[in-house]
């Protein structure tokens, strides 16, 4: 059966196994999510569960999604995101999603949106080699080349300075190690795209 859930990253912190081995871990905030919309091949042309995470005040809602959130007979979310993982069908309108879909040793894809760098060059951005520092040059953290003559233009694709991060990332095959349902969190080995305090969705790993 497809799982999935969404969350909020929280931070890293470690924890010891039987063996007294340290394992890093990032803990996965996940409050119960309540599904608020099945899309279905028929009606839309793809099969879909739409969650919503995170309460929100009601007086700031506007009356579509008001509407939209007493069809699924809940309060209105903060987070609204669509989960695409086939085999998802059983998931019913109002029924709520809790961490315990999850157990220790799942493999799990964790998405989220990575921290913002602003605007770098190419030596941060894509991991260019400077060039000398000694006899002179005054080119030392430039592009260099920008292509062959022949064309009078720069190519498609040319790697530039430009802005970094702050980009949709998934992290594949991370292990679970704890799910709690009582305390609302999940422990995941190692790191998780993202800033603290921000949104991830954890799925099972598709290609374990």
């Amino acid at each position: 059966m497809a799982k999935g859930i969404l969350g909020r990253k929280v931070g890293m912190t470690q924890v010891f196994d039987e063996f007294g081995k340290m394992i890093p871990v990032t803990v996965i905030s996940v409050e119960p999510n309540v599904v608020l919309q099945k899309k279905t091949v028929e009606n839309d042309g793809y099969s879909a569960v739409q969650l919503g995470f995170m309460e929100k005040r009601a007086n700031i809602v506007n009356k579509p999604l008001t509407g939209h959130f007493a069809k699924a007979n809940t309060t209105p979310k903060r987070y609204i995101k669509e989960i695409r993982l086939a085999g998802m069908e059983e998931y019913e309108v109002g029924q709520e999603v809790k961490c315990d879909i999850f157990t220790a040793g799942d493999y799990v894809d964790v998405t989220g949106t990575s921290k913002g760098k602003g605007f770098q060059g190419v030596v941060k951005r894509y991991n260019f080699r400077t060039s000398f520092n000694t006899h002179g040059s005054k080119y030392h953290r430039g592009v260099g080349s920008m292509g062959v003559i022949a064309p009078n233009r720069v190519r498609k694709g040319k790697k530039m300075p430009g802005r970094m991060g702050h980009e949709t990332v998934t992290i594949q095959n991370l292990v679970v190690v704890r799910a709690d349902a009582e305390k609302n969190i999940i422990l995941v080995k190692g790191n998780v795209p993202g800033p603290n305090k921000t949104l991830v969705t954890v799925k099972n790993a598709v290609k374990k």
